[in-house]
């Protein structure tokens, strides 16, 4: 059986993505590789523990000489690689962590997958999971296309932008293969709520504040994370080698407009009053380095390959909020920290 490595898979976008290779790939062996930091939670995956072509492995891409003994143990024929450090946040009070696990992290992943293969990389590739960020601010017009050239303004995205690099001067220097995908904000089921959607619900569901950025008019392209988890699927089978592919979902919105619908849409599910929960909207002071505006260009990924959003923003929503809000101990115990005992149980080396 072919063994597929993905890393960052008890994440939130990993899981996705190690769950539709795992059920819709029976003839690979999927290795999900996961450090269980704050964000990794094996809680994501409980429905493939029985799955007989999945294999969790807890170990952590910074740590060289285990990444060098895994890889010769194993000898994966691919790589999807998505463990990484992502919150801005996070980066502009740490930005050393990004750098180590973002940039030495994913070298120590290349050098790895160059030694086993030993120049013959017939059928072989490394797929690098990247994000949009890497291209800095857009102003009211224009939208993020593959050559657009890179212009990072926080370390988590000058982390991203490095690993980017490397990947490309792996595959120019030693004909690594390799492809590399941008996305835009993800948003779904199983996303850690420190980021805005989650956060944002669980707040209103709690009567708590919804702190809001600047003026709250920095616009994102939004993208539903399970046909993010399609389009990296149909990326890695079908996509050409050393190209790269952006992925988005076609839904640009303001972050004040965002959070109104949230409100409303909460409200509405809850039996509130709508739009009684807009009260709880509060102006913070703007974080440094904020990009006004990120949209991305697709077209190539749907010209080439096929691939569209198969649900637009309001489908999309919808199915996010009604899914925290049936997960309700999910998204307590992910708070609380009690998620963490789950991973301390099923976690191993």
């Amino acid at each position: 059986m072919k063994k597929i490595l993905i890393t960052g898979g008890a994440g939130f976008i990993g899981s996705h993505v190690v769950r539709r290779f795992v059920n819709n790939y029976q003839e690979y062996s999927v290795y999900n590789l996961d450090s269980l930091t704050y964000a990794g939670n094996l809680e994501n995956l409980k429905d493939l523990e029985k799955k007989k072509n999945y294999f969790f492995i807890q170990g952590d891409i910074n740590d060289r000489e285990f990444i060098d003994h895994l890889f010769n143990k194993l000898y994966f024929d691919n790589i999807i690689h998505l463990a990484a450090e992502s919150h801005v946040d996070r980066s502009i009070s740490d930005p050393l962590i990004f750098a180590k696990t973002n940039i030495l992290g994913t070298i120590n992943l290349l050098e790895a997958f160059k030694r086993i293969n030993k120049n013959n990389f017939k059928g072989k590739v490394f797929y690098h999971v990247s994000t949009d960020e890497v291209y800095g601010s857009l102003g009211e017009k224009g939208y993020f296309v593959e050559t657009t050239p890179y212009s990072p303004n926080s370390p988590y995205s000058a982390s991203k932008a490095s690993s980017d690099h490397f990947v490309r001067a792996y595959g120019e220097t030693y004909g690594l293969p390799y492809v590399i995908s941008n996305c835009s904000n993800n948003y779904g089921p199983n996303q850690f709520p420190e980021k805005l959607i989650p956060l944002f619900i669980n707040n209103i569901i709690h009567n708590k504040e919804l702190p809001v950025y600047g003026n709250g008019n920095y616009t994102r392209d939004w993208l539903y994370v399970i046909d993010h988890a399609i389009a990296i699927d149909k990326v890695f089978h079908s996509g050409s080698l050393k190209e790269t592919y952006n992925i988005g979902g076609f839904n640009e919105i303001k972050n004040i407009d965002l959070v109104n619908i949230l409100c409303d849409l909460v409200d509405t599910k809850l039996n509130n009053v709508v739009g009684s929960s807009r009260k709880l909207i509060t102006y913070v002071k703007d974080r440094p380095g904020h990009d006004l505006r990120y949209a991305i260009d697709a077209t190539k990924i749907n010209s080439e390959l096929g691939w569209k959003p198969s649900v637009d923003f309001n489908q999309g929503i919808n199915l996010t909020i009604d899914w925290y809000l049936q997960n309700k101990l999910w998204l307590s115990n992910v708070i609380s920290g009690e998620y963490q005992k789950f991973n301390k149980k099923y976690g191993k080396l």
